[in-house]
């Protein structure tokens, strides 16, 4: 794995890094990035013959006009198929450390041909995907990686606030990054340019119905445990939780609030009743307003 500036390594283009995110961006020795396979990426990742039937593609669950994700609570596959889990955002996957809600795919090259062969997404062996655009399989999973390393989401209020610009957040949502570093704790799993520890917490959504975690490391203290998903854009982008089952930003506040549910087996210890009043919930969400950045993707 390397390190490299993004303009350095996109042969024929350059690409500019928003405000707010790493200057570097890793990708594997076996994929560098070029103009080449981030166009060629994109065109396949708005490509219905990549579904079994064609009738849908990569964008129709992560759409760009909805910070590339959708509205649905939980995944919407071919025939009307309905997914267990929420479509996540994919904007700056580039720095993750794992993918998926449960962690399962170690790379985005390993990522992208999860949801083709998933029998309740795209349901079609990736083999034949790739046959089907004039493709080897690993042509296609290269490029659509590349294609998803150039997704990224930066340049928000609070990038320009923490860059010297003291007006880009209102007094409210200032309030607001107080309580999200200090008295609401949120920054405990929320942190770094990305707002991600990537890392695997149990909160107690959806009552520990799900194993997540511990459905692929077999470790008993990751039951029902998930990824922390990146707050950049969250604003955009409700239902809430890797079930889809918090309508609105102001109920997951509230959720945290209480302290998660209490009522799940091995619940993060970092999870305790916050004790915030009304305005200061308020204040909470105007502040993760700010974190809307501007999305670009591909050259």
């Amino acid at each position: 794995m390397r390190f490299l500036l993004l303009s350095a390594i996109c042969v024929g283009a350059s690409i500019t890094i928003p405000m707010g995110l790493d200057r570097y961006i890793p990708a594997p020795d076996d994929n560098p990035m070029s103009a080449d396979s981030i166009a060629l990426g994109k065109r396949l990742f708005f490509d219905r013959r990549l579904s079994r039937d064609r009738t849908i593609a990569c964008s129709t669950c992560h759409d760009p006009q909805r910070a590339f994700s959708d509205t649905r609570p939980r995944a919407v596959g071919i025939a009307g198929k309905k997914g267990s889990r929420r479509t996540p955002r994919i904007a700056n996957r580039a720095w993750g450390k794992s993918f998926f809600w449960d962690g399962r795919a170690k790379s985005l090259e390993e990522q992208v041909l999860g949801p083709i062969a998933n029998s309740l997404e795209m349901d079609l062996e990736p083999e034949v995907a790739a046959s089907r655009v004039g493709l080897s399989k690993g042509e296609m999973q290269r490029a659509l990686a590349s294609y998803l390393r150039s997704i990224l989401s930066g340049d928000s209020p609070y990038d320009r606030y923490l860059a010297g610009d003291e007006g880009a957040l209102s007094l409210r949502q200032r309030t607001g990054l107080e309580l999200f570093r200090g008295k609401a704790g949120c920054a405990s799993c929320h942190l770094g340019p990305n707002l991600t520890d990537e890392e695997f917490h149990v909160t107690g959504v959806g009552g520990g119905a799900d194993a997540g975690r511990f459905a692929i490391t077999g470790v008993e203290a990751e039951r029902s445990a998930f990824k922390t998903p990146s707050l950049r854009d969250a604003a955009r982008t409700p239902p809430y939780m890797h079930d889809g089952s918090m309508a609105s930003l102001a109920d997951v506040i509230r959720f945290y609030n209480e302290g998660g549910n209490r009522r799940v087996p091995g619940l993060d210890g970092e999870l305790q009743p916050l004790g915030l009043s009304v305005e200061e919930q308020v204040a909470l969400g105007a502040f993760l307003e700010a974190l809307n950045g501007k999305i670009r993707d591909g050259l």
